[in-house]
């Protein structure tokens, strides 16, 4: 793996975080809302990620750790779920979006975990912004070695 890859890997994960945090900054956004359904209530998102790996090198090493030996590339956004989990239904009567029942529907919306999620991300973002300014540095010794 070349030190050039560094910055791929590290792009990949920053934009992997990116995801994370407009999926948590939506989930918030929405955490108050309220519905007189179930079906139209908001639900929580979840990004989902996988490791990209190196492809397959022509002529094969022959290790016999071969799957043990492939490097990861990055990381790439499947997609992003919805959390199916129960929705928290209010019996407010008096409220303007209350079903025939008296009752309100609020999403699935964790604020204190999609805070936590979001520290997570923003923490994961700068190391990999780190990770480029390192590798960065790096490359720019490697060009003074012949002065």
């Amino acid at each position: 793996m070349s030190l050039s890859s560094v910055f791929n890997i590290a792009g990949s994960g920053m934009s992997a975080q990116t995801t994370r945090l407009n999926t948590v900054a939506s989930n918030i956004a929405n955490a108050e809302t309220v519905s007189s359904s179930l079906d139209q209530t908001y639900r929580a998102r979840h990004p989902v990620f996988a490791t990209m790996f190196q492809g397959a090198q022509s002529g094969g090493s022959g290790s016999l750790f071969q799957n043990q030996d492939a490097a990861g590339q990055g990381v790439q956004v499947l997609g992003v779920v919805e959390d199916q989990s129960n929705l928290e239904a209010r019996y407010e009567p008096n409220h303007p979006a209350a079903d025939a029942k008296g009752y309100v529907y609020y999403p699935n919306v964790n604020v204190v975990e999609e805070m936590a999620d979001m520290i997570s991300a923003s923490r994961s973002f700068q190391t990999n912004a780190e990770m480029m300014n390192t590798a960065k540095t790096m490359m720019q010794k490697v060009l003074t070695l012949g002065q």
